[in-house]
């Protein structure tokens, strides 16, 4: 009901018969409306669900996308987020160079994606620095992660990590970096 005006009222001002009803879906980044007689318009709906609910479903299954709070989780005790951007709470001597560029990388991801920072890419001159070792390094091991498909160098020339990187971190490099600072 259209503020206080009946279905009827609502129905004739929109030029729509007493059977003509009209359905909008909007559904994953997906719209359609639906616009006839209400058996026509279940018909639709039903046939829109049945055809693009499974092909969403088969996507998710090869779509690579990062659970936001599952790595935050995952990162916890690792990477953290300060008021003057995002650090390192694990030391570099018990790191790999490649694993600090990448948690770098990462820390830069996750502070954005939650807001704290406007850019998720870190230029080579920051990353050489967090690294603490010399720049001729520094390229070689941020050449290693492109090539790796662990990160990617932006347009502006900065880097950044991608979303296999991403996952790589959390299965594989992750778990082992917990394991050696608990020992």
């Amino acid at each position: 009901m259209a503020r206080g005006r009946s279905i009827d009222e609502s129905a004739r001002r929109h030029g729509l018969t007493r059977e003509t009803i009209t359905v909008h879906i909007k559904y994953q980044g997906l719209e359609q409306t639906f616009l006839g007689n209400v058996n026509d318009v279940w018909t639709s709906i039903n046939r829109f669900f049945s055809e693009i609910v499974p092909a969403l479903k088969v996507t998710r299954k090869v779509l690579l996308t990062v659970d936001l709070e599952k790595l935050v989780d995952d990162c916890r005790n690792v990477i953290a987020v300060a008021p003057e951007g995002p650090n390192l709470l694990v030391s570099k001597q018990k790191l790999t160079d490649s694993e600090t560029l990448a948690l770098n990388l990462l820390a830069a991801y996750v502070s954005n994606r939650l807001g704290l920072l406007k850019k998720d890419d870190l230029s080579k001159e920051e990353l050489q620095k967090r690294l603490g070792k010399s720049a001729k390094i520094t390229s070689t091991r941020l050449g290693e992660l492109c090539r790796e498909e662990l990160a990617t160098k932006t347009e502006e020339g900065n880097y950044k990590i991608t979303t296999i990187g991403i996952k790589r971190l959390q299965e594989e490099v992750l778990p082992k970096i917990r394991e050696r600072i608990q020992r």
